[in-house]
């Protein structure tokens, strides 16, 4: 999808000159309506008359995928916000943002829809990969390094979702019930710290609602404390389909609905609410105003992109392109691999290796939903340590176990008919009667088989249609094959003709694109090796009589196709332990995939899928010297954490995932990840396990403020591994930590320190500086006994070196928000400044005190 021409505005570009107050003058009534709603699913409205032009925006927050979801253009995929979370570097993820930026502008958008700020209330959230932390002060410093990566290069962020959409179950009614002082202190104030240190030109609000009122809706959140209070004065924007009503969202500041063409915004409606004075003219205004102001800014960035003429986008694939995108990404990866536990096992330097299990080669480089995409490139686990690894090293592969929720895509086993890479596609219109045409209306090609149709449109075909894939399989092995199907519609699957699937008869609804899809059904049929078979799938659009339409909004349609060798469970799990026990160590790659994390559904446990853990358990009793690489985007449980001696948290590592393990695993780069979430032992530690899903509508937030780590602290927990937890192949000792406050109308400190590399290897390391509060309050509040609030980060300390660091701290690390006065208050008395070793071990301390009074309510 590309930008329409913009009439005259390719020639000339008074829009960018002109005063804002002085077009809206100019404006017809109906132009400024049409200006508060989407164009269509990713661009503005233009008003060509007046050289508006259209701004065309495109989903992160992990790539810029652009504005197809069937046929994708390729892309470079960054790692989880939770991988890159736990480099603790803001440097680093300044540089995500402006590689993002780029990105963007290659698929001719000047906006990208990231970073993902909400807190990971809980581990089991189906978008906590997407977000960075548990802790509101490293996600709102890392937020901020994004933003400005984007903002320096022209591109507007626009952070989500404002606020607490912290879980997919009934998203878009569900309403957060929470305390005053856990809404300013947990959940909004990520988005406070992005506001004050990077000025996000663009918020997006969460389909939720926030103490009765749908955020999209809620003035007291948008006008009062973000624009009033807070001094926003960028765009507001709702997340797709999140807006609900035309009067109260209008009214509240949300300036754009999306996406387009409007379903709410209607010129008639909204002349209607005016005459009637639910809506007044000033206020369409304002928010016309805001539109203008946040497309002037970005036309007047980006002039030859926001005017030139329709064209496609662009795949940065040059060869410089290439190797400068590998290169960040290589280090993004390697930098947010935990190394969660060593018994001397790591780095391998020499010996037979036995890398096993489902992950290691397999495509995993980010979770689903609005995070998907299609990478230009990508290094599994297997490539990365097989390409990567020392010349003393001897690798070997067994599975284990299929792991996926779904069989693996159609791979290079499959062709199209005359033996091109892919398959054929050919859509057939149906009549009103139901017949399908005998002749396709369109023939094509394609070579994913996870087909997501949401924007294929022909003006040949209606509403419903019927899709053929044919395709030619040339079987790898002698046995069984096995395929899957999952379909919005009705699907049958056929080998040579014979039934293997029907899709149709009897259907079972799972998660697959946005809910509107089956679960994948299957079917296996005996295979010779080298043997060419014929396969065709034919899927129709229209759903079963005995299907109900999904209550989703987005009514999409989908085709998923999947194929693998027919497994032996426990035959493959039996080999697994021969070859783990004639190794003389073990790399085991476990985890989840997109299909387990995604937009649209939680999790509904920690564990790792199907037999993964006991499979685990066996291979560390055949080999103790096991290390297990664990790939997901947030906290899974680990029942054989103490039989294995290494675990390593890879989350979910974007194009160059399996570079960035290897470089860890070999020892090419020395581990400097550390947790930015507390993992639990089993679901019932977590804070919020009691109150996690929506209830009868409603999610009361009843543990407070105690989020992640405060909670652990406060009820005496022990996690599985800490907030903060993160090892190295070499150690490091602080000295001469210090604070020095500064005098002056608001409190300022400086948080100093000395980190010395006491080991034998250099390597990267964070400093973590949190603060204790007073141990009793005179008001009687209670506090968490320690909180973050800066860190800082060391490069290539050689052994024996030292490195001084410091952070800045402001009067929000001494203060807690009062919810008797509805305002911020610092806490008087003996404070003291600490760092952490994690969140549980603090090493070093040295008092401070905080000896007057201090109450404010603005930014």
């Amino acid at each position: 999808m590309t930008a329409e021409p913009q009439g005259n505005a390719a020639l000339d570009r008074s829009f960018l000159e002109v005063d804002v107050d002085e077009l809206l003058c100019q404006l017809t009534t109906e132009e400024k309506i049409s200006l508060l709603a989407g164009k269509n699913w990713w661009e503005t409205v233009s008003i060509p008359r007046l050289n508006v032009p259209s701004i065309k925006v495109t989903d992160g927050p992990n790539g810029a995928r652009g504005s197809s979801f069937f046929k994708m253009t390729k892309a470079s995929a960054i790692p989880s916000e939770t991988c890159l979370a736990s480099s603790f570097s803001t440097e680093l993820v300044g540089k995500a943002g402006a590689l993002l930026a780029e990105e963007a502008k290659a698929r001719g958008a000047v906006c990208l829809l990231a970073p993902t700020i909400n807190i990971q209330r809980s581990p089991l959230g189906g978008r906590a990969f997407e977000s960075f932390s548990e802790d509101p002060t490293l996600s709102g410093h890392l937020a901020a390094a994004y933003v400005n990566g984007l903002q320096t290069s022209g591109v507007s962020a626009c952070i989500k979702h404002f606020v607490c959409n912290d879980q997919e179950h009934e998203r878009n009614g569900e309403d957060s019930i929470i305390a005053e002082r856990a809404l300013r202190e947990i959940y909004l104030r990520p988005f406070q710290i992005a506001q004050r240190e990077a000025g996000p030109w663009a918020m997006m609000t969460s389909y939720n609602k926030v103490n009765g009122t749908h955020v999209s809706e809620n003035k007291r959140l948008l006008q009062d404390l973000l624009r009033k209070e807070w001094g926003y004065d960028g765009l507001l924007v709702s997340d797709w389909y999140g807006t609900y009503s035309v009067s109260d969202s209008i009214n509240a500041g949300l300036s754009l609905e999306m996406p387009g063409p409007t379903i709410w915004r209607q010129p008639r409606m909204v002349q209607h609410l005016l005459t009637s004075h639910k809506l007044e003219m000033r206020t369409i205004d304002a928010r016309a105003r805001e539109v203008l102001a946040w497309c002037q800014k970005l036309a007047q960035l980006n002039p030859e992109l926001v005017y030139r003429p329709p064209m496609p986008e662009r795949t940065r694939d040059s060869d410089s392109e290439r190797a400068s995108d590998a290169a960040i990404l290589r280090r993004l990866a390697g930098e947010g691999v935990v190394l969660l536990k060593n018994d001397g096992v790591l780095p391998i330097r020499q010996g037979r290796v036995a890398v096993i299990g489902p992950n290691a080669k397999t495509r995993v480089i980010s979770g689903g939903g609005s995070a998907a995409l299609r990478p230009l490139w990508t290094v599994n686990a297997w490539e990365g340590l097989n390409d990567g690894k020392p010349a003393g090293v001897d690798l070997s592969y067994s599975l284990g176990l299929q792991g996926a929720k779904f069989l693996p895509m159609l791979d290079e086993c499959f062709t199209t008919l005359d033996g091109k890479r892919g398959f054929e596609l050919l859509h057939y219109a149906t009549n009103a009667k139901g017949e399908v045409a005998q002749q396709p209306t369109v023939t094509d090609t394609h070579d994913v088989s996870d087909m997501f149709l949401a924007d294929f449109r022909h003006p040949g075909l209606g509403a419903h249609y019927v899709t053929e894939v044919r395709a030619r399989f040339t079987s790898p092995i002698t046995g069984r094959y096995e395929f899957g199907l999952s379909v919005t519609g009705q699907g049958w699957l056929y080998i040579d003709e014979e039934l293997v699937i029907d899709n149709a008869t009897k259907q079972t609804m799972g998660s697959k694109y946005f809910g509107n899809g089956t679960v994948e059904e299957k079917g296996s049929v005996a295979v010779e090796k080298g043997k060419t078979y014929t396969l065709r799938v034919v899927h129709d659009s229209r759903l079963p009589p005995s299907r109900a339409v999904s209550g989703t909004p987005f009514i999409v349609k989908g085709i998923r196709i999947g194929a693998f060798p027919l497994i032996d469970a426990q035959q493959a799990m039996d080999d697994a332990v021969a070859a783990a026990r004639a190794a003389d160590a073990v790399v085991f790659v476990a985890g989840l995939n997109a299909d387990y994390e995604s937009e649209g559904y939680d999790r509904p446990t920690l564990s790792l899928p199907l037999t993964s853990d006991e499979l685990i358990t066996r291979i560390a009793e055949a080999n103790p010297n096991t290390v297990v690489v664990v790939q997901a985007g947030s906290a899974v449980s680990m029942p054989w954490a103490s039989k294995v001696k290494g675990i390593m948290q890879a989350w979910y590592g974007g194009n160059e995932a399996g570079n960035g393990i290897a470089d860890v695993v070999y020892g090419k780069r020395n581990p400097s990840g550390r947790l930015p979430l507390s993992f639990p032992v089993k679901e019932s530690d977590i804070p919020s396990a009691l109150n996690f899903k929506s209830a009868r509508t409603r999610v009361h937030y009843d543990e407070g403020i105690w989020v992640g780590y405060k909670h652990y602290n406060a009820r005496g927990i022990a996690p599985l591994f800490p907030f903060g937890h993160g090892l190295s192949y070499t150690t490091f000792e602080y000295s001469d930590l210090a604070i020095d406050v500064k005098k002056g109308d608001e409190w300022r400190a400086t948080a100093r320190a000395t980190v010395t590399n006491t080991g034998t290897v250099k390597g990267d390391h964070s400093v973590h500086f949190y603060t204790a509060p007073p141990p009793e309050s005179p008001t009687g509040l209670r506090h968490p006994e320690v909180t973050l609030q800066g860190f800082a980060k060391v490069y290539d300390l050689a052994p024996g070196k030292s490195a001084t660091v410091e952070v800045q701290l402001d009067k929000y690390a001494i203060s807690h928000w009062d919810e008797y006065d509805n305002t911020w208050k610092a806490e008087v008395g003996d404070w003291a400044l600490k760092i952490g070793q994690d969140a549980q071990t603090m090493v070093a301390e040295v008092p401070f005190t905080v000896s007057s009074e201090m109450a404010w309510a603005k930014l």
